[in-house]
């Protein structure tokens, strides 16, 4: 889908890459633990809970991991990094087998839980438990559903067995799917019970921090970890995730304030983030990521509700399955107005109005006396939804435009993103939900492999009651060739057979327009000129090396 749809780099031309900064930065070596003060950090996007298995939302896997860990991470080269793992399993150190059906982890020895107990392979045995029953409705099913079991090998070493050859090993356990949660806390709230469980707002993790505070919507406080695995770690004293507010009062409270050390996911018009880096306090920090802003089309029925469930798969959409509306849809966008108002200005793409009325007109959707078009009693009026964000509800107002002037009336609809972007299954505006026809939002990569980026079109990610809305696959699409391909790839060891496979796919959902790529956004923060050591990309949560922090 990336390739297909992108659009070019937000904010591109800002500053260098975030190599750069790595090059240029002081060296730090630290003699002690703690002594760096309060570190201070904006998510605009507030979390709700602190369960990393049910971290729909890029906030929630965010402020879980100053908490939890996974036995290994992602750097910005896409290679894996030990982190509760005592080194990376390889085929040259016997850990990973040739054909790719095992993988052998040695864990770290003498890391504790915050409460002192052990972290141990029994944890590990539990947490695939965990999140490969269906029951308990977890986020991170897809990284543990094809693993046949997980063998305890000793107290620190576990063999992870896959039901058939898998190429991309380092899923489970690994990046923000892979955050581990301890067994002696979690084991009575297996399954059905798994929302149940204080722990989800309380966590007991191994990370830097110990859980002091958190107020779901509001804020998160840890407090440093006397007993953290690595020397001499972590830098700060104190960590708070302050949420709420929006992406330009989040810069200006880094970059022009300096209240804040760090400021997430800058989704801000290039000229104002250029004004206020000139206040001095701080600096935009840009890295490359995998994820396309994209708008995504619902194949079901938003508004009628079968079996007690809106959005079901029982129920097509009455005007979307027309191929021809999705085709007008898809020229309807108009990319280059929403790259050079609002992103960066270095791409340009197809923007055609005349186009779209043709498509409408030849598959008989015709005009009423209201300029909206109808066909068989169906009217095309189409409820647009995405997060609050100034840059989102420009985007939508453009589109809307572009619609009208083809027929289409869209109505919009903007939603909180502490809510959007939330597990609650009882919220009926969460993007898992998609009580709309058309909704928009970005995709992260999260993994250096394609696998798990692309599982969001297979159909059994559907997002449904069932899985109390936790699916991948929110647009309801279903394809059996695409499931048949993205199958195949699941377990293609060649690595060039399998990255056709890959363009298959993309070439799939592009021409059946399940969804309409607006753009490729890089990843776009704002650091105190003094902080360092994020190593932030698009393949890992933007606090995997939250230890490493320090300002200098």
């Amino acid at each position: 889908m990336a390739a297909a749809g992108v659009a070019g780099p937000l904010a591109a031309r800002l500053l260098p890459p975030a190599s750069a900064e790595a090059q240029t930065r002081p060296a730090f070596t630290p003699t002690r633990r703690g002594g760096g003060g309060p570190l201070k950090a904006l998510w605009w996007q507030a979390p709700t809970l602190l369960n990393p298995h049910f971290a729909t939302g890029t906030k929630d896997q965010d402020a879980a991991r100053i908490f939890y860990e996974p036995l290994a991470g992602f750097d910005p080269d896409g290679n894996v990094v030990p982190v509760l793992a005592a080194q990376v399993p390889s085929i040259d150190n016997g850990g990973v087998a040739r054909d790719g059906t095992w993988v052998i982890w040695n864990l770290k020895k003498g890391v504790v839980w915050h409460d002192g107990k052990p972290f141990t392979a029994d944890d590990v045995v539990f947490n695939w438990e965990y999140a490969a029953d269906p029951a308990t409705s977890a986020w991170t099913i897809a990284a543990y559903r094809e693993i046949d079991r997980v063998e305890r090998l000793d107290t620190h070493a576990v063999k992870v067995v896959f039901k058939r050859p898998t190429p991309f090993w380092a899923d489970a356990f690994c990046g923000a799917r892979g955050m581990l949660i301890p067994r002696h806390i979690f084991e009575p709230f297996k399954g059905a019970k798994s929302r149940d469980a204080p722990a989800n707002l309380r966590p007991v993790g191994t990370g830097p921090y110990r859980f002091v505070d958190f107020k779901p919507g509001d804020i998160v406080r840890g407090e440093l970890n006397t007993a953290y695995h690595v020397a001499n770690r972590p830098f700060f004293d104190t960590i708070e995730m302050k949420g709420g507010g929006d992406a330009a009062s989040a810069a200006r409270a880094v970059l022009q304030t300096g209240e804040f050390d760090y400021a997430w996911n800058l989704q801000v018009e290039e000229d104002i983030l250029r004004r206020l880096e000139q206040g001095g306090k701080g600096r935009v920090v840009v890295f490359p990521t995998g994820g396309p802003e994209h708008i995504q089309l619902n194949n079901t029925d938003p508004f009628r509700e079968v079996d007690g469930e809106r959005s079901s798969t029982k129920m097509t959409h009455p005007t979307l399955s027309d191929a021809a509306v999705r085709a007008a849809l898809n020229v309807l966008v108009d990319r280059n107005a929403i790259q050079e108002e609002f992103y960066s200005r270095n791409t340009r793409w197809e923007f055609n109005v005349e186009r779209a009325n043709q498509l409408l007109d030849a598959a008989g959707w015709r005009r009423g006396a209201d300029g909206v078009r109808a066909k068989d009693g169906k009217r095309l009026r189409l409820l647009f939804q995405t997060s609050i964000n100034a840059p989102r509800q420009k985007t939508q107002a453009i589109v809307k435009q572009a619609c009208a002037r083809a027929g289409i009336e869209l109505e919009l609809k903007s939603v909180v993103p502490s809510v959007f972007f939330s597990s609650d299954a009882a919220n009926p505006d969460t993007y898992g939900h998609f009580y709309a026809d058309l909704q928009m939002y970005n995709v992260g990569m999260n993994a250096p492999d394609p696998q798990v980026f692309m599982a969001q079109f297979v159909s059994w990610e559907i997002a449904s009651r069932e899985n109390k809305w936790t699916g991948r696959n929110p647009m309801r699409f279903r394809s059996d060739e695409y499931d048949r391909l993205w199958r195949a790839a699941e377990t293609e060891m060649d690595a060039v057979k399998r990255a056709a496979l890959f363009i298959r796919m993309n070439d799939l959902v592009i021409a059946n327009v399940a969804v309409i790529p607006v753009l490729w956004r890089n990843g776009v923060g704002a650091a105190n000129s003094r902080l360092h050591g994020m190593e932030l990309n698009g393949w890992d949560t933007t606090m995997w090396r939250l230890p490493y922090w320090y300002k200098a």
